[in-house]
């Protein structure tokens, strides 16, 4: 593992990968989504990647707004209701060129 310069090891976190709500499952750990906030509460967002929506909690407090896009990278949480993120990076997606993005996204899973 590789050391920072006090000497500490810090350890590796899994990879988030890309997924769309609907295709999330019992075995995933990280993910990483994007889509459009439609609701925030407080120290939680609903995300709707058009295929489904989710409930991203996050423990610090963040900046957004209702009608953004961004990107979210978390952890998956099981919920009564299938699963809940719990959110490490929200990152503003507005503007990007979401075409761009889809064919750049579609490159890599090749």
């Amino acid at each position: 593992m590789p050391e920072t310069l006090e000497g500490f090891v810090s350890p590796r976190r899994l990879p988030a990968y890309e997924k769309k709500v609907t295709e999330i499952g019992k075995d995933d750990v990280r993910v990483r989504l994007l889509g459009m906030v439609i609701d925030k509460k407080e120290n939680v967002i609903v995300l709707d990647d058009g295929t489904g929506k989710i409930n991203v909690i996050f423990t610090e407090p963040f900046e957004t707004e209702v009608n953004k896009r961004v990107r979210v990278f978390g952890r998956v949480i099981p919920a009564e209701e299938g699963f809940e993120i719990q959110g490490e990076i929200l990152q503003d997606m507005s503007d990007v060129d979401l075409e761009l993005y889809k064919k750049v996204s579609e490159l890599e899973k090749e």
